[in-house]
């Protein structure tokens, strides 16, 4: 006698060997490779262009996924979000997230064979020239901070101080 209450097998409740458990027809193939949706294929790095407009957003991440689902994807509705640079309320401080994140896009532009904006004197590593730039001010780049009500400012890394 099991434990389950049957004589010799587990029918009462437990294994039964007439069901099938995995079935195969049923499962999506995961790792179907045949390249029809064009993953796994490498793009040119000259012709990705995630950002068009350099904005590297910081600040409240629930408040710019707010921002974004609240607005109706209109560019006109985006802009409305902005707080003019006269009346904007956040320090002119660059945090340690944000030099992370902007040193961070630099280098990897840089490593991209984007062009540097300061002279390199025989600089190789993509992050000492970007550290170098961000000391010289010269990073093409623009923080967004999102506010918790849902607007934005827009700081650039030349009026930020680090």
């Amino acid at each position: 006698m099991s434990d389950y209450g049957g004589d010799d097998g587990y029918d009462a409740g437990g294994y039964n060997d007439d069901v099938d458990v995995y079935d195969e027809e049923a499962e999506p193939d995961l790792y179907d490779d045949d390249g029809a949706d064009g993953e796994g294929q490498q793009e040119d790095p000259e012709t990705v262009n995630d950002n068009p407009d350099n904005i590297v957003e910081s600040g409240d991440p629930s408040a710019a996924a707010a921002a974004k689902s609240s607005a109706k994807n209109t560019v006109a509705a985006e802009k409305s979000k902005k707080v003019p640079n006269d009346q904007r309320s956040t320090t002119p401080y660059m945090t340690k997230y944000e030099k992370a994140r902007i040193l961070g896009t630099r280098a990897l532009q840089i490593s991209g064979n984007a062009p540097v904006l300061i002279d390199v004197e025989g600089m190789t590593d993509p992050l000492e020239i970007a550290q170098k730039e961000l000391r010289e001010k010269k990073i093409p780049l623009v923080v967004r901070r999102y506010l918790p009500d849902g607007f934005y400012e827009d700081w650039t890394c030349e009026e930020l101080l680090t």
